[in-house]
Order: structure tokens, then sequence, then C-alpha cells
């Protein structure tokens, strides 16, 4: 029977993708993705930061590459992976998440990076949530 390794987290990215090749030309991104959860600390509650170091290979990480930019928000699924290697007679390890699907979720805002420019933001009007007034009491079934 096999076992279970699968992670899904959602948070930002906090740097810019780094995409590598090897030899052969097989793309490699590596991302840090921050991840916040509440914890209670005396009376209040306060946001912990949690940092992963995740891969995305092949195309996606080819295609992906200009989107995954710091403080961009994504939802990953992977698997994790331990290597294992000595240094210095001490054996280290580290922990990584290989990303088998990737979901762009909302990017940091307007700004440069982003692509859309606040003019552009302010011309469009706001998307107005409907309210139970606006749908007809008759339903047809």
């Amino acid at each position: 029977m096999a076992d279970i390794n699968q992670v899904v987290l959602v948070g930002r990215l906090t740097r810019d993708v780094e995409l590598k090749y090897t030899n052969t030309g097989f793309a490699i991104a590596n991302l840090s993705l921050a991840v916040n959860r509440r914890v209670k600390k005396d009376d209040t509650w306060q946001d912990e930061g949690n940092f992963f170091n995740c891969v995305l290979l092949g195309k996606r990480a080819e295609a992906l590459a200009q989107y995954l930019v710091k403080g961009k928000q994504i939802g990953i699924q992977g698997e994790l992976k331990q290597d294992r290697w000595e240094q210095a007679g001490q054996p280290r390890s580290r922990v990584e998440i290989f990303v088998t699907n990737i979901q762009l979720l909302a990017g940091r805002g307007p700004d440069k990076d982003s692509g859309i420019s606040p003019r552009q933001t302010e011309e469009q009007p706001a998307q107005e949530i409907p309210t139970a007034d606006d749908f007809d009491d008759d339903i047809p079934f």
C-alpha cells in the first residue's frame, strides 16, 4: 500500500521566481511561499509566518515564471520531498514541496509589476454584489 504525501497551501510569494535550466534544457523554477496562520499570544491573536521552499518543473515553470512575482498570491498542491546530504561531516536535510498543481490567485494590486496601471483600475467601476432584492420572487420550478 502506498503512503499519502499531499500538501495544499495558499500563500504569497516572498520573492520573484528563480528559473533555471538543466544541461538538457529542462526548466526548474524555485519559489518561496509565505503562509500565515493565526496564533493566540496572551490575550491577542497574531499572524505567524511560515515559509516553504517549492519547486515547479517543466513547461509549466517556463510558462508561469513571468507571473510568479513577489507578493503574488498562489495556491499550490504538491508532494513533500526531503533532500539529505553531509556537509563538513554533519548530516543536513531540507524539505521542499514539489508542485503538481498551481493556481494564480490575487495579485499585489495596481502597480508597475502587475501590468495594471492605477488609471485602469480607477476607470473600471467596482462590481456590485447582488442582493436578494435583485432577483425575481417567481421561481419557475
